[in-house]
């Protein structure tokens, strides 16, 4: 991401800056799952329109497995 332009919403919920492990394959999810989350912010932008509750419920589920996603790519196996 370039320095010059602020994180989309999507980018900022998957932390799309912060990968410690540089492992390429956490990058690739974070970015689609961003992409995703922004997504669904554009389909009900206000909260008084219909889907709007289900929109944001789908980017928090969508945020939550990408935790998930990062964690099944960067777990240790056991000593």
């Amino acid at each position: 991401m370039s320095k010059d332009r602020k994180q989309t919403e999507g980018e900022y919920r998957v932390g799309v800056s912060f990968n410690p492990s540089r492992i390429q394959r956490v990058d690739e999810v974070k970015k689609m799952t961003a992409e995703l989350i922004d997504y669904m912010l554009t389909l009900s932008p206000h909260r008084d329109l219909a889907g709007a509750r289900e929109a944001a419920i789908a980017a928090t589920a969508y945020e939550d497995a990408c935790m998930w996603a990062v964690k099944a790519i960067t777990k240790q196996p056991r000593e």
